[in-house]
């Protein structure tokens, strides 16, 4: 893919599944804020002309402290968190001028996604719309019904699913300029609302290509996946936090 590619990187969530004091994207994974891995990456991407971070209003001072540590030269502006994930990566579309041939999306609480994944997918968008990164199922998945009456809640099984065609969708996506912003514009008209950008993209006609992405790749969604993150960390290094 040649031309103009931003890199944005959403880290405004509320993180209520943490538990924790302090937004996900700034707590400690190995000697540095989480966070900071996912711009060494992307910074260190010749592909990528800028990336636009996106925080909330009140992490925006401490946000601003770690950009101002670790000077990375590819931040220039950063956008300011939305009520949805949604509505945060709208406002960093503002911010991009329309000379950008792509927009890849990072969530920021994905710490260890690998530098090939990320030069992959760019590569790769050259005759499709918009490139995701996944892995195919591990685990049976079941489709079920949820039902219940005076505090009491059943779970039942409606049907199991083929697993061999699923998969668990992660970032980055990356995507035609043109095509995610006339999706995100139509999306936000009609008031549809995804946690996955490749869904808005998918909904007004887009044509998204998977590959494969690492099951490494995790998302720091609760206290334990942080504690997995450090072990694959320190496996990365050869023991070495």
């Amino acid at each position: 893919m040649k031309g103009k590619v931003t890199a944005i990187v959403p880290a405004a969530g509320l993180g209520k599944r943490f538990g924790q004091e302090g937004n996900k994207p700034f707590q400690a994974l190995g000697n540095k804020p989480l966070i900071v891995w996912v711009f060494e990456v992307l910074e260190s991407v010749s592909e990528i002309s800028e990336i636009i971070p996106v925080f909330k209003k009140d992490d925006m001072a401490l946000g601003c402290d770690i950009l101002e540590t670790f000077k990375f030269s590819k931040i220039q502006r950063i956008a300011a968190g939305g009520k949805e994930r949604q509505d945060s990566v709208y406002n960093a579309l503002a911010l991009i001028d329309k000379e950008t041939d792509a927009v890849l999306i990072h969530d920021g609480v994905r710490p260890l996604i690998e530098k090939s994944i990320v030069e992959e997918s760019i590569k790769q968008l050259r005759r499709v719309d918009g490139v995701v990164a996944g892995v195919p199922l591990k685990d049976t998945i079941k489709k079920i019904l949820s039902f219940g009456s005076q505090g009491l809640t059943e779970v039942m099984v409606q049907k199991t699913l083929d697993r061999k065609s699923l998969w668990a969708i992660q970032t980055p996506q990356v995507f035609k300029y043109s095509v995610l912003i006339k999706a995100y514009r139509k999306a936000m008209d009609e008031r549809f609302y995804s946690t996955d950008d490749s869904a808005i993209v998918e909904k007004y006609g887009g044509k998204v290509k998977a590959i494969m992405g690492s099951y490494s790749n995790i998302k720091i969604t609760t206290p334990e996946d942080l504690d997995i993150a450090e072990l694959l960390l320190r496996k990365r290094a050869g023991g070495a936090a």
